[in-house]
């Protein structure tokens, strides 16, 4: 099947008020266009089809329409080529809706695709009809695509059992948990074949998640997609978790390359579906690992635990600053020698030139206004004068720098230093990489608020390499993934979710005894 693009052109000024353009509709379908003249979204009488962004049918300030006309060219909307600022409008409303929307319960999400359910078999001969009158297919033809959507709304309903996560204890008092979170804000490009079809595909399912969710349906038949907008407005959908947008390529393109949408789903023609997976896919991805450490850690376990290299950065949080001069000692005693050879912490770099480059990033911190306090780039090896070798490095800086922005690749430690742990979280979330993090502390509370707020895919919990077991799937986000499935382990996850796994230890020993509460607690 071909998905043939057509161009947005400057509005024809034709109306449909005239007599003769609404007798040139048959008998059946004059009744149709009356019948569907409530609804706000779009129009069956040569008006306009708006945008839905923020909650509100807004009608746009374009400059070019595309005509949507029903199968005797009479002229049944106009649909407007999205303006930037418009489209730019749509993402922020989402962006906004998805900060509440993916905190609210599975439950009360749940209730929206039941009443949704409800409203689009109450609305079905509506749905139908714009299809037939947009699209062309046959009432039957409109009404099985229509149910063939249903099935998915139907099935967005059995949410609170295929949300469940997993749960291992996999060392004595040490648990590895995986959830699936939304991923934030998404988008669904919808083909001019299944106006209704595709839109009940990814609507009820990316909002049940919890995303957040922007739609470019065709511009030859949006009209099924405004209605499906306004039933979920009636269902309960908050304002900004759908907006709908329309136009055509430089829409597709505004999707594909704005940073906040964080997926994409499209079903078409070959040509179009590889231009919107390459230019969305474009960009090479790296990860970045954050350690944060806070005032209350056992110091001990967290000063040993930066021995580990997979973490780049560490995160000092209010007192615990005071800590950098044992961070550097213990770094200090770590030995650097040959690979095989016997109680060698750290070995050489791969190449002269990735030495070089090491080196280079470091320098760039004394130019850019850091603190090298522990510097290894001088060390020499006696074993091997020509080895590739770099001492550990500790670097004080801030997220400005460039020895945070890239990823060095070498025994560097960049120390970032933070007040609270919300300053701490903020550090970590506006990083562009989402591959692992990690916080020392033995507070329950300040882990459970940790691991709620921060969007990293993988956290460890008094843990230094959050990375769980192959029975549990990689869930790197952000940044650090590529494509929609992770490879490492178990697969298989829903396309829009991503896997937040926690590694905790919560000792035995540790525990201290508290007065158990009768009250049973509730849920909402």
């Amino acid at each position: 099947m071909k998905l043939q693009h057509m161009a947005s052109t400057r509005l024809l000024q034709r109306a449909f008020t005239t007599s003769t353009q609404r007798l040139s509709l048959s008998n059946a379908a004059r009744v149709k266009v009356d019948e569907l003249s409530r609804w706000k979204g779009t129009s069956f009488e040569g008006g306009v089809t708006k945008n839905f962004i923020g909650g509100q049918f807004i009608e746009s300030k374009a400059s070019e329409w595309t005509e949507a006309t029903e199968s005797t060219q009479t002229l049944l909307s106009k649909v407007p080529q999205t303006t930037s600022a418009e489209f730019a409008q749509a993402v922020d409303a989402a962006s906004q809706a998805f900060k509440s929307w993916s905190r609210t319960s599975v439950l009360a999400r749940q209730r929206v695709a039941i009443e949704l359910q409800h409203l689009i078999r109450k609305n079905a001969d509506a749905i139908s009809a714009s299809i037939v009158l947009e699209q062309g297919k046959t009432l039957q033809d409109a009404q099985g695509e229509l149910m063939r959507g249903l099935q998915v709304v139907e099935h967005a309903i059995g949410i609170t059992s295929t949300l469940l996560g997993e749960k291992l204890e996999v060392s004595k008092d040490m648990d590895t948990e995986v959830r699936k979170i939304p991923l934030g804000v998404c988008a669904s490009i919808a083909p001019f074949n299944f106006p209704a079809m595709i839109p009940l595909w990814t609507i009820p399912m990316a909002t049940v998640t919890g995303n957040s969710l922007i739609v470019k349906p065709s511009e030859r038949d949006p009209g099924a997609t405004m209605i499906i907008a306004e039933l979920c407005q009636q269902a309960g959908l908050p304002p900004g978790v759908l907006n709908i947008v329309h136009g055509g390529v430089s829409t597709v393109n505004a999707i594909c390359d704005d940073p906040a949408i964080k997926a994409i789903s499209f079903v078409g023609g070959d040509r179009a579906g590889k231009h919107i997976y390459n230019r969305g896919t474009q960009n090479g991805k790296r990860v970045q690992n954050h350690a944060v450490i806070m005032p209350d850690a056992n110091k001990n376990l967290a000063l040993n635990s930066l021995r580990c290299m997979a973490i780049s950065v560490v995160v000092l949080v209010g007192e615990a600053q005071s800590w950098l001069p044992e961070i550097v000692e213990r770094a200090q005693k770590l030995k650097v020698n040959g690979g095989f050879e016997p109680d060698t912490d750290l070995g050489p770099v791969i190449s002269p030139q990735a030495k070089s480059r090491i080196i280079d990033i470091i320098s760039s911190a004394e130019q850019q206004g850091g603190k090298i306090v522990l510097d290894g780039r001088g060390l020499v090896v006696p074993s091997y004068p020509n080895g590739n070798f770099v001492g550990p490095t500790i670097i004080e800086a801030d997220t400005s720098m460039r020895c945070y922005q890239e990823e060095i690749f070498g025994p560097a430690l960049i120390v970032i230093k933070a007040d609270t742990l919300d300053d701490a979280i903020d550090i970590i979330n506006t990083n562009r990489y989402g591959n692992g993090t990690a916080i020392f502390t033995q507070h329950g509370a300040t882990a459970r608020k940790f691991e709620t707020e921060v969007n990293v895919g993988q956290i460890g919990i008094n843990i230094p390499i959050p990375v769980p077991l192959p029975n549990f799937s990689w869930s790197g986000n952000k940044g650090s993934v590529l494509g929609d499935i992770g490879f490492y382990g178990k697969s298989g996850i829903a396309f829009y979710t991503q896997n937040k796994t926690t590694t905790s230890l919560w000792r035995a020993e540790d525990a201290v005894g508290t007065r158990a509460h009768s009250a049973m607690p509730t849920l909402s």
